[in-house]
């Protein structure tokens, strides 16, 4: 048999072939990816959340007492009410779309008419964000998955939670434009 290449036959033009497309996918095709390398919702939850509850509690402990009451404009919430209407929703997601009801003798529907005094608000906003966490770790991962309805839709537990920590990242972000305003530099942010 002739060694020029011409001459191979088939059979060996595909062997050689076959091999070489089997090396450049085993080259280009990324590692899978472990579910235990992979973070689950609740842990990723938990991230997100927490690094957002932080800084609301730090914002309401650097924001100075006469400012719970200021507002920028009339008719726009308050710094109190920010910080309530917060843990309003801490509460009422739970309640409404998991069927988590708010520990005993919290009534989150009248949250936000109270008053702005700085320690009954900062420690309204800090035990909402306990509750959160508590719900979050009473959770199974069947829990998680139930479905529930958000808004008028069908979603999967977890949505709630996601939507809870939307919520609160929105008005995370008005509290610091408040706090600016009122020439409080967050802490996080020196």
């Amino acid at each position: 048999m002739d060694s020029h290449p011409a001459m191979q036959t088939p059979a060996v033009t595909f062997a050689s072939a076959a091999a070489f497309l089997a090396v450049a996918l085993a080259v280009l095709t990324p590692a899978p990816v472990h579910a235990q390398e992979t973070p689950d919702f609740r842990a990723e939850f938990k991230g997100q959340f927490e690094a957002s509850a932080r800084k609301f509690v730090a914002l309401s402990e650097a924001m100075p007492a006469e400012s719970y009451s200021w507002s920028p404009m009339e008719g726009v919430m308050t710094v109190a009410r920010v910080y309530r209407h917060v843990a309003r929703y801490n509460y009422m997601y739970p309640h409404l779309n998991l069927g988590i009801d708010a520990p005993k003798g919290v009534d989150y529907r009248s949250l936000e008419e109270g008053g702005a005094d700085k320690e009954e608000v900062a420690r309204i906003l800090a035990e909402s964000m306990d509750h959160v966490r508590a719900v979050v770790d009473g959770m199974s991962d069947a829990d998680l998955a139930a479905p529930v309805e958000l808004y008028g839709r069908k979603v999967a537990s977890w949505a709630v939670l996601l939507q809870l920590v939307t919520h609160m990242n929105e008005h995370l972000g008005q509290s610091i434009a408040y706090a600016r305003m009122n020439r409080v530099v967050p802490p996080w942010s020196s």
